[in-house]
């Protein structure tokens, strides 16, 4: 990108400032022409000289600047630099002094970049003039290996700063050693001293994102309590939000800054988690109890304080990861709408335990990379607002424009700056790496808004997931550009809707121009294949649930989670924890299961079959069916066809019996194959096989039955047999009687008449005696109280029960 040497903007007096310019030139070029004729210094000239050499051993002694305060001075001012120098040699340098030199201003940002590039290279660009006098630090002698501390203080008016702008600010320090006895410059840092002492008349608008988002620390695994107590994956949140720690440190240095926080709905989700019962996962496999409610719930009561009055930008909840799913998971049946999800999750979560009403008119793809498939992405779950960043969305002019602009379908790309936004990347722990970062921030900053008369508005959207020295070299520059002369702050949604600069680049740029770095680290389509694989797992399965919410949330979660841009870098651990959902998931379906059956024996022609259902889940399951299905019809039908269904709800905990009934048309073994179906008629689980021996009437069972049969008919022959006889002795009783009466009463005409009641009993004893002597019928003997047997055939439908 081409930029501006000049800058259009005026300052407080432009007068008087090209005055002291013109001077200072002036003066200066009889000098220059002087040291132009100069020859070329030997070793032995250059000990004589006041203006020390580079020697051979350059950089033989590091400068580090820990400390430049304040970071943007203005008129008044005392500037302090504060540091070490350490004697790398192996030779003791004496006479060595520090010394402050102070160079022409940058003109560009790219001059800024270059000098950055080689901020302790002794051959880099010429460090200006010393400022030398009094403010100097001196050292007798100085140590191989050991670091020497110092501290300059010098007013801001001895240092001759002219125009408002950006000065090199160089700490060199010279001395000698035994090797090379003169006076030799041994080691430099440049840094940048930004000037602008009065208010400018036009600020720059700034935007500055500060993010809250962590990696996934929770899985869709909950307690089987009616709480459904959380279980974490580790306990590394827990660090992170303790005292000192880096989601700590964001919420305690952002406050009382003037930022636009983004945050990640699923870290709120976690954290609150946190505040009440919840559980760790062990390197072992068990979970023990979590032990630190009070750490989240004082974490979550400084956040809600911090963005009390600040804008609060919600990612789609997990931050799922953009370029992955537009390059990866669109063809993947389901993937978006799991973007669409995690969209619709943000507001209610962040509103719900921050307390306030966030934007979620902002996604953020990893790096701001973009390209006409990622636009299309993120879009699609109805964000209108793209951050990207300006070396993806580049633009060809010689300044730089705001950040707002118009990149088709009503979707506006926000652009922010790259050069600010990658400022703070790196090791920063070192105190000099950290100041040099936030000096080099601030001085692209005043560069930026010195190019143009016109205000704009830029936007500086800093790494994901910075570290705690990250943080803190953030926040310190930030309060001195809050705190200076040429910026004034501004939320994120001010800024996208800012006007545009016509002459801004609004073309995205092809998937060609992606970088590759990137594309090597996104999720790959195997990803998405099986986060799309547990979502049709997770949908058969909660159609028999009593109480789905249960299982749908934790698992939807859990799914936007795997999606997350914290995996960019760390593919191993994201298939560990795919699996581990997916593995958990399928435990669950397993709960609801048929028991095995080993071979049942069925003795006669029908029988019931039972058929057990386990549910080892803690809710109940329904809108189930078991079908029992015979593989050989012939000889075995259940329910008289070859198969039968019955609905099938289950308890929570408990086991349930179906019975089917079963009838056999031949002898011998037949298979039978039970399996659970959903409503739908999906199968359900693994079918549970088993054989049904089929057995006729054995012949000792036959034998049992001819035997009672055969007494039954004997004893109703014999009672015919005894009834009959009865019958014919009491025909010749009568016949007997008859012709007894004619002799005995004409024998009674001429006796006198016999008492009856002995006649009566002669007759009895004579029918007792004749019944004695045909064997009389036995009191066990039971009487026939059957109907007349009929000849006829049976009915239809008739059959005896055994």
């Amino acid at each position: 990108m081409a930029e501006a040497a000049d800058f259009q903007g005026t300052s407080a007096s432009p007068a008087r400032r090209w005055l002291r310019r013109t001077g200072a030139l002036l003066a200066g070029a009889p000098l220059l022409a002087g040291l132009l004729q100069l020859p070329a210094a030997t070793p032995a000239d250059a000990a004589g000289q006041e203006s020390p050499q580079v020697a051979s051993s350059a950089g033989s002694v590091s400068v580090a600047v820990d400390s430049l305060t304040p970071s943007a001075p203005s008129e008044g001012d005392t500037v302090t630099v504060s540091g070490t120098v350490t004697n790398n040699g192996k030779q003791t340098v004496t006479g060595a002094h520090v010394d402050l030199q102070v160079g022409p201003p940058l003109e560009t940002r790219s001059a800024i970049d270059t000098l950055a590039k080689k901020s302790d290279d002794l051959q880099g660009p010429p460090s200006g003039e010393k400022v030398g006098g009094k403010y100097t630090e001196k050292f007798p002698a100085l140590t191989p290996g050991v670091a020497e501390p110092f501290s300059i203080s010098v007013p801001a008016d001895k240092l001759d700063l002219g125009d408002d702008g950006v000065y090199q600010l160089a700490v060199a320090l010279s001395g000698k050693t035994s090797a090379q006895p003169w006076e030799q410059v041994l080691g430099i840092q440049r840094t940048f001293l930004p000037w602008q002492p009065e208010e400018a008349g036009t600020k720059t608008k700034t935007t500055f994102l500060w993010p809250l988002i962590s990696s996934a620390h929770m899985a869709a695994e909950t307690g089987s309590n009616e709480q459904q107590t959380p279980v974490f994956r580790d306990d590394e949140l827990a660090e992170e939000i303790a005292p000192g720690g880096r989601l700590d440190q964001m919420v305690s240095l952002g406050k009382g800054l003037d930022v636009t926080w983004v945050v990640d709905p699923d870290l709120l989700a976690s954290v609150d988690a946190m505040t009440g019962s919840y559980h760790v996962r062990t390197a072992d496999g068990s979970t023990t109890p979590g032990k630190n409610q009070e750490i989240a719930k004082h974490w979550l009561a400084e956040l809600q304080q911090a963005v009390t009055g600040e804008e609060v930008a919600a990612l789609p909840f997990g931050d799922p990861d953009l370029a992955s799913l537009a390059h990866n998971g669109t063809n993947v049946t389901g993937s978006l709408n799991h973007l669409k999800e995690a969209t619709d999750a943000a507001d209610k979560t962040v509103d719900t335990i921050l307390h306030v009403k966030p934007s979620t008119d902002f996604v953020w793809p990893v790096d701001g990379a973009v390209d006409p498939s990622i636009v299309k992405v993120a879009t699609s779950a109805g964000a209108d607002k793209v951050i990207t960043r300006s070396d993806s969305l580049q633009d060809n002019l010689s300044y730089t424009p705001s950040a707002a602009r118009p990149i088709g379908g009503g979707t506006t790309a926000v652009v922010a700056d790259s050069r600010m936004s990658t400022a703070f990347q790196g090791d920063l722990t070192r105190a000099s790496a950290s100041t040099l970062a936030v000096q080099r921030f601030l001085a692209q900053s005043l560069t930026l808004g010195l190019q143009t008369g016109k205000q704009r508005s830029v936007v500086v959207a800093p790494q994901r997931m910075p570290s705690v020295s990250q943080a803190q070299a953030m926040a310190e520059a930030l309060a001195a550009l809050q705190g200076g002369n040429w910026s004034e702050s501004q939320d994120l949604t001010a800024a996208a809707k800012a006007k545009p600069d016509p002459a801004a680049n609004t073309k995205v740029p092809p998937a060609s121009a992606y970088p590759r770095s990137l594309s090597k680290q996104e999720l790959p389509r195997e990803a998405f294949e099986q986060i799309a694989e547990t979502q049709r797992k997770l949908d058969k399965f909660k159609v028999i649930l009593t109480r789905q919410s249960r299982v749908v949330t934790p698992f939807g979660r859990a799914m936007n989670r795997e999606m997350s841009t914290s995996w960019r870098g760390r593919g191993v651990a994201a298939v560990g924890y795919r699996d581990g959902i997916e593995s958990y998931l399928n435990g669950l379906i397993d709960g609801v299961k048929l028991i095995q059956k080993s071979e049942t024996k069925l003795s006669g022609r029908s029988a019931m079959i039972p058929v057990t259902v386990q549910n080892n889940l803690v809710q109940g399951v329904e809108r189930l069916k078991l079908r029992l299905t015979s593989q050989n019809p012939t000889r075995l039908k259940i329910g008289g066809d070859a198969y039968e269904e019955q609905p099938v709800t289950v308890n929570g905990g408990h086991a349930q019996s179906v019975k089917f009934t079963t009838s056999a048309n031949a002898n011998g073994q037949a298979k039978v194959v039970a399996q659970l179906y959903t409503e739908d008629g999906q199968r359900y689980g693994a079918p549970v096989a088993f054989d049904v021996r089929v057995t006729e009437v054995t012949p000792t069972v036959m034998l049992v039955i001819g035997g009672g049969v055969l007494l039954l008919v004997l004893a109703g022959f014999r009672m015919y047999t005894q009834r009959k006889r009865a019958a014919a002795r009491e025909a010749a009783e009568d016949d007997t009687a008859e012709a007894g009466d004619d002799t005995d009463g004409a024998q009674s005409q001429v006796d006198a008449p016999q008492n009856p009641e002995t006649s009566d009993a002669r007759l009895e004893q004579e029918t007792e005696a004749e019944s004695r002597a045909d064997g009389p019928e036995q009191p066990s003997d039971p009487a026939p109280d059957t109907a007349a047997e009929s000849a006829d055939p049976s009915g239809t439908g008739e059959r005896v029960d055994r």
